[in-house]
């Protein structure tokens, strides 16, 4: 069916261009035809073998099964001038060796620069274990797998590529997303695992607590949708944003790609492209959720059967989604534009006194794994002391049209999403987190000076405190290159 429309489509072409001459019309040769190209495609990353490490804990846990399937979702664009790929994969976080790889096999098979490439995770926090954090381990032998099904996936979704349109638009919901970090009335302890005495706010405090002062940051409830369909209006993909870290509710020993995943279950139910062919893909990437969660600590909650938080959570945030999908204004052809660069930021080592210190706890408690967080962190600030003093990080800015998107390799605060959609050339503007590697958290340096488990020096957490304004700075230069 849509082979032959397309044929239509080139004939009718071909007829207009033959009665523009027959009536004196002028066709300019040296005018390329501006066609817009997309293709997508959901490629399953789930492990083809049990039992697997699950990634998200700050102790080791192995699951056993998969609950629903994980998947590298995959779209790719071509203007004719430039092709962009934007892949997100169900894991809580993966290095960039892996991503680096995959966009070098996904470039030789189908021309796309790897710098024209975005790669990121969800965050849920039950996928397979890809990066090294805390006491889990890394499952090595799916990490191979992983690679080649995301390399697989682009080149899929080039292969797909076909005569589209493209537009965007905003949703809005504030009723999933609940800052993290909060300031507790005097009196209350804020303990932290180096003894430090010098933390001034808690993450996760106990939800409708009289301890509870107020949140130490804001919240963003946007829900940008990018939203991409055929000539005949058919869907091929819908590319959204949200700023929650993510839900949780899993038993221990299941993977699963959380509300995300179910998300893109949801918005193709909603649309009514359950069965299009080749096949719709939704996909939701993480915004930037450093500092948010879904937790509502003003009023607490009821605990949900296992799953049910996440259907609930997807439900509402895909029915947001919805109501920006149907806002959307097609176009048939926009300036596609992409950016890469890597900057070089300092790394939190520890100091003598601190690996002093470090070392005679693990000596005394023996080996792990550990419970106690002094231990959990004492063994992470071992780790640090192998740390370089320096570490160079990926940061992307794309433009699609007037809508903007940069990517941050952390896991990074509300706060610096919304400095960049403020001070961003294009409106819209959304930031896609977690993206062509793992540098761990990135709060900006007032909630550095403010404690608490984000900044608190390990694997999770290692940058300088002055990362956050260099990231930031660096992604507004980029946007205004893109913008040109």
């Amino acid at each position: 069916m849509y082979s032959s429309l397309r044929f239509r489509l080139h004939l009718a072409a071909a007829v207009v261009g033959s009665l523009s001459l027959l009536f004196g019309g002028v066709v300019d040769a040296e005018t390329p035809t501006k066609l817009l190209r997309a293709g997508a495609f959901a490629i399953d990353i789930t492990p083809t073998k049990f039992p697997v490490s699950s990634a998200g804990s700050m102790t080791h846990r192995m699951a056993d099964q998969a609950h629903d399937p994980l998947h590298a979702r995959c779209l790719v664009l071509d203007n004719g001038q430039t092709t962009i790929a934007l892949v997100t994969c169900d894991s809580c976080m993966i290095p960039r060796e892996i991503y680096d790889t995959a966009k070098q096999q996904a470039s030789a098979a189908t021309g796309i620069p790897t710098d024209h490439i975005l790669c990121s995770a969800t965050h849920t926090h039950t996928a397979v274990t890809a990066t090294p954090t805390f006491q889990s381990i890394v499952q090595e032998d799916y990490l191979e797998f992983l690679t080649n099904r995301i390399a697989e996936g682009i080149i899929q979704a080039h292969s797909q590529l076909e005569p589209a349109r493209v537009g965007w638009a905003i949703g809005n919901n504030p009723r999933q997303v609940f800052n993290r970090r909060w300031f507790l009335r005097p009196g209350n302890s804020l303990a932290d695992p180096f003894d430090r005495g010098t933390d001034k706010v808690r993450m996760n405090p106990s939800a409708n607590s009289k301890s509870l002062l107020q949140p130490a940051g804001p919240i963003d409830p946007q829900v940008p949708v990018l939203a991409v369909q055929a000539v005949d209006s058919r869907p091929i993909a819908l590319w959204a944003n949200y700023s929650l870290h993510y839900v949780g509710g899993v038993p221990s020993k299941s993977l699963s790609a959380d509300y995300f995943g179910e998300f893109a279950r949801q918005v193709s139910r909603l649309i009514d492209a359950e069965d299009t062919q080749p096949g719709f893909v939704a996909a939701m990437t993480n915004g930037t959720s450093g500092d948010i969660n879904n937790i509502n600590f003003f009023e607490g909650g009821e605990r949900q059967q296992p799953f049910e938080q996440i259907r609930l959570v997807a439900a509402d945030v895909a029915a947001s989604a919805l109501v920006a999908y149907q806002r959307v204004e097609y176009l048939d052809w926009v300036p596609l534009r992409m950016r890469e660069t890597e900057i070089e930021l300092g790394v939190r080592r520890p100091d003598d006194d601190e690996l002093a210190r470090a070392e005679k706890l693990i000596a005394e408690a023996g080996p792990g794994p550990w419970r106690d967080r002094r231990l959990i962190y004492a063994n992470e600030t071992l780790d640090l002391a192998k740390y370089p003093e320096t570490v160079h990080v990926k940061l992307q800015a794309i433009r699609i049209g007037d809508l903007g998107i940069v990517s941050s390799p952390c896991e990074t605060f509300v706060e610096t999403g919304l400095a960049i959609k403020k001070h961003s050339p294009f409106k819209p503007t959304f930031t896609i987190e977690l993206a062509n590697g793992y540098n761990g958290y990135l709060p900006t340096p007032e909630q550095h000076a403010l404690g608490g488990y984000e900044t608190w020096r390990a694997k999770s957490s290692y940058l300088a405190a002055d990362a956050e304004p260099q990231v930031r700075q660096t992604l507004l230069e980029l946007l205004e290159q893109v913008a040109q």
